[in-house]
């Protein structure tokens, strides 16, 4: 591929990146200071600075794959929760369910320009990449949340499952996450992640995109 066309699809991505990962990241912390855990406050993660939020591996995924990757884990502290299964189920789906209404606000801005009149010389340049924007923050949104949704630590996945696991399976299922980095970069690379988030991905995208 040309080096500076690839230039320009990172320039388009990179924003949507941006967006993606701090309404993912916003939306665990919010909701866990809702449920009364001061930790994300007190870590400085309740802020729209993407700074903040960027894991370097996933946005290195996220550039690569331009579908999936994943953000800096928000650290919450379940102890602070009066319910501390059914309260990390909420805190851990926000996220998923904060891109996929981000995927739907810009899905509906990419299909309202899609309907206006082609801009024609200055305002092409830069109406285009405008255009081009929301449509990758559509399919970043929805990719992060299939992507998360797989039940695997430190994935959200893996809280919204451990909230029906018993106890005596808890433990176990939480030693996963010792390897995990390891796992998910093996999913990705050999391609083998594409057989779980792609068919999901790929009928949402379709769904919002049209």
């Amino acid at each position: 591929m040309d080096i500076w066309l690839r230039l320009q699809q990172i320039s388009i991505m990179i924003p949507p990146i941006l967006m993606a990962v701090t309404v993912h990241e916003l939306a665990h912390g919010v909701v866990a200071s809702i449920k009364g855990d001061p930790t994300p406050h007190l870590a400085g993660r309740l802020t729209i600075n993407p700074l903040k939020h960027l894991d370097f591996w996933g946005t290195v995924v996220f550039i690569v794959t331009g579908m999936i990757g994943w953000a800096k884990p928000v650290p919450v502290n379940a102890a602070h929760f009066k319910n501390p299964k059914k309260d990390m189920f909420w805190v851990a789906l926000a996220g998923p369910a904060a891109n996929i209404l981000l995927a739907l606000i810009l899905s509906i801005a990419y299909r309202i320009m899609g309907r206006m009149p082609a801009p024609e010389g200055f305002w092409f340049d830069v109406v285009a990449p405008i255009y081009l924007m929301l449509k990758a923050g559509v399919i970043l949104n929805l990719g992060l949340a299939c992507f998360n949704l797989i039940p695997l630590p430190p994935l959200d996945g893996s809280h919204l499952l451990a909230a029906f696991l018993p106890d005596k399976y808890l433990w176990a299922f939480k030693g996963l996450e010792v390897y995990s980095i390891f796992i998910l970069l093996i999913l990705i690379f050999t391609r083998a992640i594409d057989y779980l988030v792609i068919p999901p991905l790929h009928f949402l995208v379709k769904m919002f995109l049209g």
